[in-house]
């Protein structure tokens, strides 16, 4: 890994679920989903604590140990307005909801809400209920890296504007197809993010996701952007 990420210590839970701690100790959850997730090692699946949580969505994948992992650690729960009162209901103490385009400062990282195109119906007893629209994030750390979490997506031409106005040092961005961008997509997004570098994510969890690494790898071989192989539970430092 070439990428100097000067003290910000990533770890890949299979998915679209990431780790983060900072530089000053702060721990971040993307996407809690760990106890049903194919892909996250058994010994992953515990948390000493959690300062931030952030939801890109509502789809079970994402957040389905949200609820429990909010009651439990009582971080500070970060995603879109009727998300976040959502969780409020199930028992989330505390909520710091937000809109696209939106800054905050969570903790220790400045987050900025951004777009995506995807859908967010949240599974609540046996009913989809709305859970307002899904999104991505640029998280902002005190030593100045940004890293941009894409959620579920497709590549759309806006990517253009959070390369302009956020300049992103790494990008995590799905690549599996059929629920979100395939390989050909995402190299897509990369060439209007223009990254230093890329964690795919998204893949390889169900049959369904067929788009892979290598494959993706292939198409942005010219790009200049650097993409980071890394295996769920191996913490890059």
């Amino acid at each position: 890994m070439n990428i100097k990420l000067d003290g910000v210590k990533i770890t890949w839970l299979g998915h679209a679920t990431f780790r983060i701690e900072t530089p000053g100790g702060k721990t971040i959850l993307i996407d809690p989903w760990v106890m049903g997730n194919p892909m996250c090692p058994d010994d992953q699946k515990t948390f000493e604590k959690i300062d931030v949580m952030l939801c890109t969505h509502g789809h079970g994948d994402h957040i389905g140990d949200a609820v429990a992992l909010a009651r439990k650690h009582n971080p500070v729960v970060v995603g879109i307005y009727e998300l976040c009162m959502w969780m409020q209901k199930k028992g989330a103490k505390q909520i710091s909801p937000m809109n696209k385009g939106g800054t905050q400062t969570v903790g220790d990282i400045r987050v900025t809400m951004v777009h995506a195109d995807h859908s967010c119906g949240i599974e609540d007893d046996g009913q989809i209920i709305y859970g307002g629209e899904a999104c991505g994030y640029v998280i902002q750390f005190e030593n100045n890296l940004k890293i941009y979490h894409a959620g579920d997506t497709n590549v759309f031409g806006d990517m253009s504007i959070i390369h302009d106005l956020y300049a992103p040092d790494v990008a995590m961005i799905p690549i599996g197809d059929h629920y979100t961008m395939g390989p050909r997509e995402a190299s897509y997004a990369c060439r209007l993010l223009r990254p230093k570098a890329i964690i795919p994510m998204h893949f390889g969890t169900f049959p369904l996701l067929t788009g892979t690494p290598a494959q993706f790898t292939k198409l942005v071989s010219e790009m200049g952007v650097e993409v980071i192989h890394t295996e769920p539970g191996k913490t890059l430092t």
